[in-house]
């Protein structure tokens, strides 16, 4: 099967295969015919699995082959949400590149760079906007955006943006577009709160799903390190000179801890760059880039880059430290094995994250196989320690549980339950009539 075959038109089509894509992903197989049918689309696709172009090429074709719906200036015809500054810089330069022989525009909007400069931008204009949920609100409040004429909407990575507390902005998103638009939700993993938001938003909408829900990628290897939680350090810089890594993507849960970690491998003569919500856009921008072409061999993350960093056959991503959610284990190795390359996971586990590992593995279905390297043998004199927030203890004696999420949730008025036989499964059909809500823990732009 070919792109051509799924009715997209010739000049995409040769814009795709000059990027080197010749066939279709399974999500691109199902997902482009679904959108160019005009429907709405509720998509579960694990990371890594080509989601982007299969929104992306059917809205660029439907823009190119119809006109906006009404006369007067030329409208903001499309609008792609997403959770992260990477994820939209980088679904706007696909765009960019799969419409570039396309009479069409396309801009980014995301927080944490000056706000002028895009009021100069979204004066000219722009048939398909990509923005971060805050940076969106902050130019509809100023009025400089009018969303009043899109055709369609995409939430991207939807599972992310409602643990990052976006329910509420979203709200007010939708609220600023027309009743009559195409919608399409795609999500890496499915939950109550997901199949809630779908219920809201989508109307009798096609279902997809690639890949078993929270499941890894087939073609990444998966090492367990275990080893005592002081010599984790030690141990990542010796793995890397053995064996020679070349680019690694190295998982913290902490700001403080990639910074940390990212400080001690370059004076030990590693050179590494952390990447994180306190790093100004220049900086984090500038580490990516660095990191992209080979100029640097290991960039430290938190969990705000599990998701959107597309880097062509990365190689190795490792958790120095593992994450509290386990679902989060699988965004984080989404980073490599992508698009039919292979890659390696190595996860540095130490005696605090022993549950932590379980709840991974029942997550992702399948066991991990430990190992020890010779010289960092675990000291089975040490004794597990409870990790701040973490998973390895109870909830303290009059404190709630949270649920997925670490932050406190807020308290809302007039909050409801759903039960959950109100709300499909991927495979069942979604109602138009039910509703949502979390808590906003926070919003970055």
């Amino acid at each position: 099967m070919s792109f051509a075959s799924l009715g997209l038109s010739d000049p995409i089509v040769r814009a795709v295969t000059e990027r080197g894509y010749t066939i279709p992903t399974p999500i691109q197989r199902q997902a482009i015919p679904a959108v160019l049918a005009g429907g709405d689309l509720l998509a579960g696709a694990q990371t890594g699995t080509g989601k982007t172009a299969g929104f992306a090429l059917p809205i660029l074709h439907r823009l190119s082959t119809t006109k906006p719906l009404t006369g007067g200036r030329a409208p903001i015809r499309a609008l792609i949400l997403t959770p992260t500054r990477e994820l939209a810089a980088q679904i706007e330069e696909s765009v960019r590149e799969y419409g570039k022989y396309l009479k069409l525009n396309s801009m980014v909007i995301f927080g944490g760079v000056g706000i002028q400069p895009q009021i100069q931008q979204l004066r000219n204009r722009v048939d398909i906007l990509v923005a971060t949920p805050g940076r969106l609100l902050d130019h509809a409040g100023q009025r400089t955006v009018d969303l009043s004429r899109v055709e369609v909407l995409v939430l991207d990575e939807a599972d992310r943006m409602l643990d990052m507390g976006f329910i509420h902005d979203i709200k007010r998103v939708l609220a600023l577009l027309p009743r009559q638009r195409q919608n399409l939700l795609f999500s890496a993993t499915s939950s109550d709160e997901i199949r809630a938001l779908a219920d809201s938003l989508l109307n009798r909408p096609a279902l997809i799903e690639v890949a078993r829900r929270n499941a890894p990628a087939d073609a990444v290897t998966h090492q367990v390190h275990l080893v005592d939680r002081e010599r984790k350090r030690e141990l990542l810089a010796h793995l890397i000179r053995e064996n020679r890594w070349q680019q690694v993507l190295v998982f913290t849960r902490t700001k403080h801890g990639a910074n940390r970690l990212s400080e001690q491998l370059t004076r030990g003569g590693i050179p590494s760059l952390a990447i994180h919500g306190n790093k100004s856009q220049s900086a984090r921008t500038h580490a990516l880039a660095e990191f992209k072409n080979g100029a640097l061999p290991v960039l430290v993350a938190t969990d705000i880059a599990a998701r959107g960093l597309d880097i062509v056959d990365l190689p190795h991503v490792v958790n120095f430290e593992l994450p509290n959610v386990p679902e989060d284990y699988v965004h984080r190795i989404g980073r490599t094995g992508r698009a039919g390359a292979t890659g390696v996971a190595v996860s540095l586990v130490c005696i605090d994250e022993h549950k932590l590992l379980a709840d991974i593995e029942k997550v992702i279905k399948r066991s991990l196989p430990r190992e020890v390297e010779p010289g960092f043998e675990p000291d089975p004199r040490i004794k597990a320690e409870p990790i701040p927030n973490g998973r390895n203890r109870g909830p303290l004696p009059g404190r709630p549980v949270q649920g997925r999420n670490t932050a406190p949730v807020r308290s809302e008025p007039g909050r409801s339950s759903i039960p959950r036989s109100q709300t499909p499964s991927w495979h069942g059909s979604a109602h138009p009539h039910a509703s949502t809500d979390r808590g906003n823990l926070r919003r970055p732009a």
